[in-house]
């Protein structure tokens, strides 16, 4: 009797383990298994705010998918790109910056190729003339969130009060720095790569000569390169600018500076305070030797793009997600005009919808738009080697080190052991 107990009791046991066998296999089948997909970005602290509330957003939308997240400021995004990169360990979708389709793709295979995705992301939003800077060798990497250009900003309230207009021409902005220094104020200020630029439209302008020749090497000469590091001394010995090197953000919001030279991205990002202590800031036209000039010497370039990983494993759902970043309404109204006036014809319509086509960053990319002399920006001109190699030689100059026509020889010197010249037509 015992012994069949024990058969019995064992027999009981069994039937138990198998049904809870039977219901984790249940279980297991009830629910839905969940693909994971990587997406990186940068940005402040903002951005990333509402970027994780988008990714849930997408989350809620297709359960079947799980987002991981990978987010820091610019510096360690860009140095922890260029490493997964190289490693192929790249997240399925991420925001890129357009230099690096030079960088990792210049024969388009260094991303995965969207137009194989087009029936999940809708690409209709898109004008060709913008997609063709998410291209290369024929094979579309990447696609613009929005474009972005240097654009001078103008503190109004500071120029009105000094009985000044707002500056149109270079003459205008050294007039202005005659008035403005007597009160320990600069007409404009700009990080690095802004003044840069601004001494390159300058010196475009004067010359009649562009940076970049059409097959992309450096056309400027020792003497074009005499005319920009001339310039920028004379813009800080005139009080028109302060020293890149004396640079502050925090000048700007405080009215040390009444403008700067910044990113139409950057608008409230440099004049945020300004605009809530109820100073008008407008975008002015680009400095110019004339009115009908404006514009010619910018340049214009993505703010931003958003890319796929060549060795994603889920092309489908990265593209689900790439195409929500891109084209969701509800992505659009929690990014608003954060990274630039979308365009996406979707999301920039819902935000017309919506009333968030307004103040100065908005104002600053009707300015771009309409500028018919802004020409496209090569990734080169960005080149942190040559911004530097420039600061140097007008440094030479400043400190009288050496004469401007000195320092261009020698940044031209420099320039030839790296980068391709196009030399003296």
């Amino acid at each position: 009797m015992k012994a069949l107990g024990r058969v019995i009791a064992s027999a009981a046991a069994a039937a138990m383990l198998m049904q809870c066998g039977c219901a984790g296999k249940q279980i297991v089948r009830s629910q839905k298994e969940q693909t994971v997909i990587s997406l990186a970005w940068w940005g402040n602290d903002p951005r990333t705010e509402y970027t994780l509330k988008a990714v849930r957003v997408f989350e809620e939308l297709h359960p079947d998918i799980k987002v991981k997240c990978n987010y820091s400021e610019w510096s360690g995004y860009e140095a922890r790109n260029r490493i997964r990169m190289v490693s192929e360990t790249e997240t399925d979708v991420m925001q890129i910056n357009v230099g690096w389709l030079d960088d990792f793709s210049k024969d388009g295979t260094g991303y995965y190729d969207l137009n194989e995705v087009s029936d999940v992301l809708d690409l209709t939003n898109f004008p060709e003339d913008t997609l063709k800077y998410g291209t290369r060798n024929g094979v579309l990497n990447a696609i613009p969130v929005a474009m972005n250009t240097e654009t001078v900003y103008i503190n109004k309230t500071i120029f009105e009060e000094h009985g000044l207009g707002v500056p149109q021409t270079w003459d205008d902005m050294f007039a202005a720095a005659d008035v403005l220094s007597k009160d320990g104020i600069y007409p404009l200020c700009g990080a690095s790569k802004a003044i840069w630029l601004y001494s390159i439209a300058y010196t475009e302008q004067k010359t009649g000569r562009t940076f970049f020749d059409k097959n992309g090497a450096i056309a400027f000469t020792p003497d074009e390169l005499k005319v920009m590091i001339e310039f920028y001394n004379e813009m800080v010995d005139r009080k028109v600018i302060p020293k890149i090197e004396d640079f502050k953000k925090v000048n700007v919001e405080n009215g040390t500076c009444a403008g700067a030279v910044a990113w139409v991205s950057d608008a409230i990002n440099y004049f945020g305070k300004p605009i809530e202590r109820g100073e008008e800031v407008i975008a002015a036209d680009y400095t110019a030797f004339s009115p009908a000039d404006s514009g010619a010497g910018w340049y214009e370039k993505p703010a931003t793009l958003y890319a796929m990983s060549k060795n994603t494993a889920h092309p489908k759902e990265a593209a689900q997600l790439l195409d929500f970043l891109l084209n969701n309404k509800k992505m659009a109204l929690l990014q608003g005009v954060e990274k630039g006036i979308p365009i996406s014809k979707s999301a920039k319509d819902y935000l017309d919808e919506a009333g968030q086509l307004s103040g100065l960053q908005y104002e600053a990319s009707i300015v771009m738009d309409d500028n018919a002399n802004l020409r496209e920006m090569s990734p080169l001109i960005e080149n942190i080697d040559l911004i530097n190699g420039f600061n140097y030689a007008a440094n030479l100059v400043l400190y009288d080190k050496a004469t401007a026509e000195e320092a261009a020889q020698q940044l031209y010197d420099t320039y030839a052991e790296s980068f391709d010249m196009a030399g003296v037509d």
